[in-house]
Parts: C-alpha cells; structure tokens; sequence
C-alpha cells in the first residue's frame, strides 16, 4: 500500500464572506495520480492551492481545519511554508516559462537555493528534462529562450522546472486546458511516467482526462467534496446522483 502523503480533515475556507470550501476530508497517497473534477467554481483549484499554502497570497483568506502533510500540519504558525512550497511543486494552466534561457529556467530553483556548482547544475537540468520527456527535443537549444518552445513543450518545462527542486508532491491546476490534443496527449503519457516518482494531484475540466490517467477521483460541488475514491468505481457505479449527472453530462 502506497502511504499517505497528506490527510486533510475538516478543511474550510472563506474569501471573506464566501464560503468557497466546505468541510473537506480527504487524502493523497504516494504514486499515485488524484484528479478533482466538477463545474467552474466548485472549489478545485481552492482546494488545489490549500496544499502548498497559495492561498496565503490573497487578501482576507480564512482557512480551519487540517492540512497535514508527513504528519505535520501546514497551517500551524512556525511552519516553513518555503520548505513546503519546494516540496510541494506546482504546475499552472497556462505554461509560464520564465523570460530566459531553456537550461536558466531548469537551473533557476537549484541556484536561488544557493547551487553553483556548475557539472551538479547540468545534471540536474539534464536529468529534470529528461523525466518531463523534453530532454531529446532541446537538448541542443539549452541557450535558446523558453520563449520559442511551443507551448506543449512550454509546459513540460515548467514541469522539468518543478521537477529540479526534487517535490515530493506536483499539483498541476489544468495543465492541458491552453494545449492541443498532441501536446495533451504527450503530457498525459508523462503524468503517467511521473506517478512512479511522485504524488501528482491535477484539477481537470476533462471527464475523460481524469478517468484516462488518474488512480483517485474526487467530486466537488459547491465548496463540498460529494464523492472520493478510486477513478474506476466514480465512473462507473458513483454512489451519489449529483456525480452520476456530471459524469454523464447532465450538468456541469
């Protein structure tokens, strides 16, 4: 059995007056991948963010109950939240290289770290391409701009550059919403790879998306989790009426 990377317990949220979250319960497991699906506004990618703190960085926020990561809970006040952030990557729905080179923007999280060895930076940069399957494609364009990739390669950068601070969590916020159905396919097959590695949590639009590559599914509705487990039982025998009428289309 695949260990537990973070249990959350009775996890509420307010933007000020608003109540975006609603009692969550829940848990994320090691290798494995955890797809949260439901309509715009219901929570997703709120909830996404609670895990590595990102919500700490808009005004008025209200967050109880418990996020506990490696048996430590993340709100509590002394906890290093850039330690966390570093362990807990993050991937967003529009790739955002930075204005640099293809090597600068692998190499930036190792060097704000404090890394200058310059034979360690290579490896990283090399061995972090090469697990976001980009390496064969640029490996003799590392001087030139992020910029020029397109943006399904875009993407796998900003994994690989997620990748180099060495997580043990990647969140990934729709990563393939801004992509076409060759470059979502590519970082579909990668998510894959990755699982082997890493827990991956990923908030897609996509009913098909969630049940091609994800072990565990969660259903939000309204700031509240309706139904969590495993992908093949949600999709085919979901034990709530709300989850069967998103799934098969009948709202959403």
């Amino acid at each position: 059995m695949s260990q537990d990377v973070f249990k959350i317990q009775g996890l509420n949220l307010w933007y000020d007056d608003f109540q975006a979250l609603k009692g969550i319960d829940m848990f994320i497991k090691q290798n494995e991948v955890t797809a949260l699906i439901g309509p715009s506004g219901c929570g997703k990618s709120t909830f996404l963010r609670c895990l590595n703190r990102m919500n700490d960085l808009i005004d008025d926020v209200k967050i109880d109950g418990q996020v506990v990561y490696h048996n430590q809970h993340i709100y509590q006040k002394n906890y290093d939240v850039i330690n966390l952030r570093t362990k807990v990557g993050m991937v967003f729905q529009k790739p955002n290289p930075f204005p640099m080179s293809i090597y600068d923007n692998v190499a930036y999280g190792p060097r704000c770290q404090g890394l200058k060895n310059k034979e360690q930076l290579n490896e990283i940069v090399e061995s972090s391409l090469k697990k976001a399957a980009l390496w064969k494609e640029v490996k003799d364009r590392l001087k030139e701009s992020a910029m020029e990739l397109s943006g399904g390669q875009q993407q796998r950068l900003c994994i690989a550059r997620a990748i180099a601070m060495e997580p043990e969590v990647i969140l990934m916020d729709e990563p393939t919403s801004a992509l076409d159905p060759i470059a979502t396919l590519k970082i579909e097959e990668l998510i894959n790879d990755l699982k082997e590695n890493y827990a991956i949590v990923i908030v897609t639009h996509s009913m098909q998306q969630a049940a091609r590559i994800s072990d565990k599914t969660a259903f939000f509705l309204m700031g509240e989790l309706i139904e969590f487990g495993d992908t093949d039982f949600i999709f085919s025998t979901p034990k709530h009426e709300q989850t069967e009428n998103y799934i098969t289309g009948r709202f959403g």
